[in-house]
């Protein structure tokens, strides 16, 4: 079939979504209002007030008394329900949270009661006057005194210790991140609606079918009984694609009161109600020749979990495994349980985690060695993946670094710490790897062409801020040779063709790939109605030389030879045409992963410690780039969110009773305008077509990978002080 001509593909298109999104008719899962009987009503969830313990008594009266007040439920008088076994929806080893199912509270904010009153305001009051005593325990909330449980994971090659022990040069270094939160704009939102056995979600989610499955698991329905709706998510970053309790919670609630319920978690509520970015202790150790040829390097990390369940990050142990080349390796990955909530990914999961301690690890044997560290790292360039030993499908990390070097001016850096100045700023700059490997995986999508000449494509994936509905808009309009402005694409409703988990940088290469299929397929279909249409000017000619363009088919030697859809559909008495677009991918002989080379320029107050980023580069091989703006606003967005990993963000727990200090935006600090100063991503040219029929490997995560450890990196530069512990703070420095 000859490939069809590209317009939308690889244009700056503004976000298809944009106007509804600013003129506030962008519909989220709180603003939702079904027309249920009696109206809807609303929850409000009683947080546990200890970490670890039983709950001996609780007195509803006062609450019940309210005016408004429709029901409190607790573990006392709460219908018990099966929460059936359920290994989808992100469910982790061990038992999952089960609300108002016992007397037990697991970690501080723990759900144990719900108040539904017809105001929100009603609610509230009533939530403060319900009254909960308890048989509390010391809990053991901190990573730095908690013993690892279970069988750590573990990875070798080559004899590490050996290694070690004969390298010319050894460091040893201990590193440590702390605990970060999402804190996206749109809190978490649950509409739970029952029609007798059947139930309606509209939710916050980043996949649809994941509080489906949860809900007919712990409800023990059939999962056809019930339907989520999730068109818009103001943001999410990770934290909304697993179903967390307060979804059970709004569902239990509108069961029991018969009444459509919504449940809005709290901006405090977030930092304890759906997982978190967990911390992490991490100890490396390197060797290497005196030209800086890696010789052995070896990795022992320490994460938190919660004691209910077990939470592992697949990516953290990869960056330490490939990304150079090094023969000898020893890795030991171990958690630690702790009386908190259970982690959950968070933007770049696992891999920004390791890049802090593995990039900075190589800056540091740089200044020992007195090697520019973007030289030491070219020279470690390995020419396959050191953990599987297979070829890489694309790896255009050497040209990040050429291009990144050269745009930057890195080759005006004075290598010598604290060797530059601006007044009483000490300005140094710094630069990382980052990596994150091209995940895929199947769906479907529908595809409907109307008689107008305008087309419908529906998936039931998400866009929870990188701009989904533009990009597949972009790729169904070049398929079908459609104008965007003629193209439709609906999502986030399980009534709609299934689709993965939106994250893990993977709904481009797969979703993309089942829209580009079906579009493909309907195109077909008309080109084939046409060459057998006796009517058609196309009749006869061969399906392989036609192509359409502007919603007209025509020759391709010969334009002035063809119809339109419209004209071609009415003739034949069809109102539409349908196709069903799917993709598999298959079998990978190669190692897949994006690539990048993040560059900073920090200043540092050098009486007071305060450190600013000046400017930021990242230089990223992502395959293809199907919406340059989009990329854009992904790239910009995730160096944002590199500086308050690296300067701001840290979760304060008062280990006495597990409470977190700052669970608010008063008090955990995120970056605001005056911190995100000049930003700017380039992206290499080239696709990867093992990995996708697309050509891209994702972007969403790797943007983010580096930030942190080129930041920490500069600031090493501007003052000669390594601190080896994120976020980094004034106190670090002085």
């Amino acid at each position: 079939m000859s490939p069809q001509p590209q317009a939308a593909v690889g244009a700056p298109l503004s976000r298809v979504d944009g106007r509804l999104k600013v003129t506030g008719q962008a519909k989220y899962a709180a603003d939702q209002e079904p027309d249920g009987p009696g109206g809807v009503v609303h929850a409000v969830v009683v947080d546990s007030s200890i970490a670890l313990g039983r709950i001996t008594g609780i007195d509803t009266g006062a609450a019940e008394a309210q005016p408004g007040v429709l029901k409190v439920l607790h573990h006392r008088n709460a219908p018990r329900l099966p929460y059936g076994p359920n290994p989808g929806s992100l469910n982790l080893p061990g038992e999952r949270l089960r609300v108002f199912q016992d007397d037990r509270v697991r970690f501080h904010g723990q759900p144990v009661a719900v108040v539904v009153a017809t105001t929100l305001e009603a609610a509230q009051h009533a939530a403060s006057l319900v009254k909960l005593d308890y048989d509390s325990e010391q809990p053991i909330t901190d990573l730095a005194d908690a013993p690892a449980a279970g069988e750590p994971r573990t990875y070798t090659r080559g004899d590490a210790e050996a290694a070690l022990q004969s390298s010319p040069v050894r460091l040893e270094m201990t590193y440590r991140t702390s605990r970060n939160h999402h804190n996206a704009m749109e809190l978490h939102a649950t509409v739970a609606q029952w029609d007798g056995d059947r139930l309606t979600l509209w939710d916050k989610t980043q996949w649809v079918q994941s509080p489906r499955d949860e809900l007919a698991a712990n409800f023990g329905i059939p999962v056809g009984n019930i339907r989520v709706i999730s068109p818009f998510v103001g943001g999410a970053f990770g934290n909304a694609a697993r179903a967390w309790p307060h979804i059970t919670v709004a569902a239990l609630a509108a069961r029991e009161t018969g009444r459509p319920v919504k449940l809005v978690l709290t901006r405090r509520q977030l930092y304890f109600g759906v997982g978190f970015r967990p911390a992490y202790e991490y100890k490396v150790r390197l060797g290497s020749d005196r030209r800086g040829r890696l010789t052995a390097m070896t990795h022992d990390l320490r994460a938190e979990t919660s004691r209910y369940e077990t939470f592992s990050e697949r990516g953290v142990v990869a960056p330490g495994q490939m990304l150079y080349t090094t023969p000898n390796v020893s890795q030991t990955a171990r958690t630690v349980p702790l009386d908190v909530n259970t982690p959950t990914p968070m933007r770049g999961p696992g891999y920004s985690s390791a890049a802090f301690p593995v990039e900075s690890a190589m800056d540091e044997l740089a200044h020992e060695l007195g090697i520019d560290p973007l030289e030491l790292r070219r020279r470690n360039e390995p020419e396959n993946d050191q953990a599987s030993g297979r070829p890489f499908s694309t790896r255009r990390l050497r040209e990040c670094y050429t291009v990144g070097a050269r745009e930057f001016g890195w080759s005006r850096r004075d290598p010598r710490p604290r060797s530059t100045r601006d007044g009483d700023w000490l300005i140094g700059t710094g630069m990382a790897t980052a990596l994150y490997d091209t995940l895929r995986a199947p769906g479907q999508a529908s595809v409907r062409l109307d008689a107008d000449g305008t087309a419908l494509v529906e998936s039931s994936t998400s866009d929870m801020g990188p701009g989904t509905y533009t990009s597949m808009t972009q790729v169904a309009a070049d398929a079908l040779g459609l104008a965007v402005r003629n193209v439709t694409f609906r999502l986030g409703d399980t009534n709609m063709p299934t689709a993965p988990l939106h994250g893990g940088s993977l709904t481009m290469a797969s979703v993309g790939s089942t829209v580009q299929d079906g579009c493909n397929k309907l195109r077909q279909q008309t080109i084939q109605l046409a060459v057998e249409d006796e009517d058609s000017p196309l009749y006869g000619a061969d399906a392989d030389d036609i192509v359409v363009r502007g919603g007209r088919l025509h020759l391709k030697d010969n334009p002035a030879r063809g119809e339109t859809y419209r004209q071609l559909l009415t003739r034949n008495n069809r109102t539409h045409l349908e196709a069903l677009g799917s993709w598999t991918p298959g079998q990978s002989r190669s190692s897949m992963y994006a690539y990048g080379a993040v560059f900073a320029e920090v200043a540092v107050d050098a009486r007071l410690g305060l450190v600013r980023v000046r400017r930021m580069l990242g230089v990223f091989d992502a395959g293809r780039i199907i919406s340059p703006k989009l990329a854009d606003s992904q790239a910009i967005g995730a160096m944002t969110g590199g500086i308050g990993a690296a300067l701001l963000e840290h979760t304060v727990t008062d280990h006495r009773d597990g409470r977190i200090v700052n669970a608010n935006l008063a008090d955990y600090l995120v970056p605001v305008n005056a911190d995100v100063p000049d930003l700017k991503a380039i992206y290499v040219d080239g696709r990867d077509d093992e990995a996708d029929p697309l050509g891209v490997k994702g972007l969403g995560e790797v943007v983010l990978v580096g930030v942190a450890p080129a930041i920490a990196n500069a600031v090493f530069h501007a003052t000669g002080r390594r601190v080896r512990e994120l976020p980094i703070t004034a106190e670090s420095l002085l």
